[in-house]
């Protein structure tokens, strides 16, 4: 049965291909909306911060975020404390950096998050 989320991993998640360092200056200068790119030595990541109402609201959207990665075996560095929840992005395979799969996740987490 496809459901909506199915259809949202389907043009979303498929390349691991690691990005430039142009690409990494762009994404520097241009992360997705509401995440910073980080830099240190040759590792990156991007990463975000949520505050949400309660424990509750903060629960659903991990559950949500969580059905995506795994539909993309593709898995967030995350914390959550009540109603907080930060979240740093890389590819552990490529050695600790931001791929398309870091951006194309992190613009899925704003498709949930909104």
């Amino acid at each position: 049965m496809s459901t909506h989320l199915d259809d949202h991993l389907s043009s979303h998640l498929s390349s691991s291909a690691a990005i430039t360092k142009t690409e990494s200056h762009d994404l520097a200068l241009n992360p997705p909306a509401g995440w910073e790119f980080h830099s240190v030595g040759k590792k990156s990541e991007l990463r975000r911060h949520f505050a949400f109402k309660d424990f509750s609201e903060a629960f659903g959207v991990i559950t949500r975020i969580a059905l995506l990665a795994e539909a993309a075996q593709h898995h967030p560095f995350w914390t959550n404390v009540y109603n907080q929840l930060d979240i740093s992005l890389s590819t552990h395979d490529e050695g600790d950096v931001v791929t398309a799969k870091d951006i194309e996740l992190a613009e899925a987490i704003n498709g949930v998050v909104g």
